[in-house]
């Protein structure tokens, strides 16, 4: 009886705590709902603006000369005199006396020549005194028919002695002639390798030199880079001036920065196998320059070729590029959205872009970790210095 007892007070005490429990649970107050604010990230934009660009390859090669020539002399002799510009880096000027041999001996070669003219003149003038006489006395039948053949022998062969002495005469009074050793151009001598008693041979080279008013630059280039520049494939010869790209030439040195201007004028017939390249000659003149100091043989320039120009690009900072090639444009709601685009190029450190993007889109520049597509951003246009 007694445990029936303290078993129903248990399950009453149980059960009116579950109704209090479920009264307070009715009664208390109900908490306000509080919406979570976006967070909304500021980043930079630009925006994408359609233009019209002039296409560039850049390269880098040495300066050689454009004309060069090694000095030979074409007599023998022993030099008596050396002009003091026949030294590594002397200029010189067109036509300018750069070296003597001693000519005595080719000075009595032609006085020789002139005596060996001499007689050889007198013989052709008796020989030929002789057969217009031998002529009158057969035509008077005064002689032989075979007298005047003999004497019509002798007239030639004194014909060609004359002819050959006359021969003998210029070709000494030519190497005569070439004892002064003269520039053919003006320029400057790049190596010298003779002194003044030294005994010189016939086709001895004795200076290396180069033209001054013009040099040229070797430059390789990618051949999927001749698209940008309209190189024509197997071209011959030099390229005319309408076709040959402008070409700028820079370099820093001694703490100075240099610049010159040149043209395209050949690219050299063989590509590379294994590198794939075409080596494109840049031909720079002294007139072209007025002002700045000769290009030096042996010197390591940048070159920036000028090709042809293209419409409807847009050019934009490489860090707008996402995946290779999606971009992230900004909404008329600020919020971002990942946009597929065609990359032409590259250009140092913009991305031209030549599909995808339209005249006043809003491209993000910002270097932003996590993107969620359709996420609230406050766009700051940004101008960036494009040089």
């Amino acid at each position: 009886m007694r445990n029936t007892l303290k078993g129903a007070i248990t399950v009453g005490v149980v059960f009116f705590a579950v109704i209090v429990a479920y009264g307070l649970v009715k009664t208390a107050p109900q908490p306000a709902k509080v919406e979570p604010e976006e967070i909304i990230t500021s980043i930079r934009v630009l925006e994408a603006n359609k233009a019209r660009v002039q296409l560039e390859v850049v390269s880098q090669g040495s300066v050689v000369p454009h004309k060069q020539s090694d000095l030979i002399p074409e007599v023998n002799g022993r030099v008596k005199w050396v002009s003091p510009n026949l030294v590594a880096g002397g200029y010189f000027e067109s036509d300018e006396v750069l070296l003597r041999i001693d000519d005595r001996d080719h000075r009595s070669t032609v006085e020789r020549g002139k005596a060996g003219l001499t007689r050889a003149r007198a013989e052709e003038e008796l020989a030929r005194f002789e057969l217009r006489r031998m002529k009158e006395l057969v035509k008077n039948k005064l002689t032989s028919q075979s007298s005047l053949e003999s004497v019509l022998r002798n007239h030639r062969i004194a014909k060609a002695a004359l002819q050959d002495a006359r021969l003998a005469l210029e070709q000494a009074q030519r190497d005569l002639g070439r004892t002064e050793i003269r520039a053919p151009y003006e320029g400057l001598v790049r190596t010298e390798k003779v002194d003044l008693g030294q005994y010189i041979s016939r086709g001895q080279s004795i200076a290396s030199i180069y033209a001054s008013d013009s040099i040229e630059v070797r430059l390789p280039v990618a051949d999927r880079q001749l698209a940008y520049l309209e190189l024509p494939l197997g071209y011959r010869g030099e390229l005319s001036e309408d076709m040959a790209p402008a070409v700028l030439l820079s370099t820093d040195y001694g703490g100075k920065h240099y610049e010159w201007h040149g043209r395209l004028v050949r690219t050299e017939a063989e590509i590379d196998s294994r590198s794939r390249m075409v080596t494109a000659v840049v031909r720079v003149t002294n007139t072209d320059n007025v002002g700045q100091p000769d290009l030096p043989i042996g010197l390591f320039v940048n070159a920036t070729i000028k090709g042809r120009w293209v419409d409807n690009i847009v050019s934009l900072p490489r860090a707008v590029l996402r995946s290779q090639d999606q971009v992230l444009i900004v909404d008329n709601d600020n919020r971002l959205q990942y946009r597929s685009v065609q990359v032409m190029r590259f250009e140092n450190d913009d991305v031209l872009i030549s599909g995808g993007l339209e005249t006043g889109d809003t491209v993000n520049v910002s270097p932003i970790q996590t993107v969620i597509e359709g996420m609230k951003v406050n766009p700051i246009r940004n101008e960036p210095n494009r040089g």
